[in-house]
């Protein structure tokens, strides 16, 4: 006899697989999230699904226009820059402690990641250079050894990498990370602050830039 999937099981199924659609772009800003197409997608009930997009709803990657109609959110300027500042303070303290700390297993790891992130950038493969560019900052957060700091990133992770993966300047994103990781390497917190400042603000600039043109024009939520 076949165990039924619980409930939660099947609302991170959905969750994830939602989650994901939008960060890759298969689902755009303004997209309407219909419960019934959803379940019918899925295979589940509508309950999982009506959880799965309230969930989104919290994460910041969906709003809902009605009661009744949830859209994909259509980011701002503003939006953009303050996710952009929270990770300005976040990852440039978390390199200078990385820098610190890191020992020859933590920059072994993460030179690996640098290696998969280049094979990925020659093959132009747009869902693993974003995997692994998310994967690149994670090691440096762990690097730096506070938990805090973590957890303080978790809930807006989804929505940076989301933002980040707009940016599709993929030979530069590789660049600006291996200067990081040599800065981290070399033991220099400052350094690696300097590193980690200059490139959350090239990256800043090239979503503004992709999101909303050279002019910046401000987008409205729904």
């Amino acid at each position: 006899m076949t165990t039924a999937e619980p409930l939660g099981a099947v609302r991170e199924r959905v969750l994830a697989a939602l989650r994901q659609d939008i960060i890759a772009g298969r689902l755009r800003p303004g997209d309407r999230l219909v419960e019934r197409e959803l379940a019918e997608r899925f295979e589940v009930s509508r309950v999982p699904v009506r959880e799965a997009v309230r969930a989104l709803v919290a994460e910041g990657f969906v709003l809902f226009e009605t009661p009744r109609r949830a859209v994909v959110r259509r980011l701002t300027v503003t939006d953009v820059d303050e996710l952009f500042e929270l990770r300005e303070a976040l990852e440039v303290y978390a390199a200078g402690r990385a820098a610190e700390r890191a020992g020859r297993d933590g920059l072994a790891g993460l030179a690996e990641v640098l290696e998969r992130a280049a094979e990925a950038t020659r093959t132009r493969d747009a869902e693993r250079i974003t995997d692994l560019n998310t994967l690149f900052h994670d090691r440096v957060l762990a690097m730096a050894g506070n938990s805090l700091l973590i957890s303080v990133m978790e809930p807006v992770g989804g929505r940076l990498r989301w933002l980040t993966r707009r940016n599709e300047q993929w030979p530069k994103l590789l660049a600006e990370h291996r200067a990081l990781y040599e800065a981290i390497a070399s033991g220099d917190p400052a350094r690696a602050r300097a590193s980690a400042l200059a490139h959350v603000h090239a990256n800043h600039r090239a979503t503004v830039r992709e999101l909303f043109g050279e002019g910046g024009a401000d987008g409205e939520d729904g």
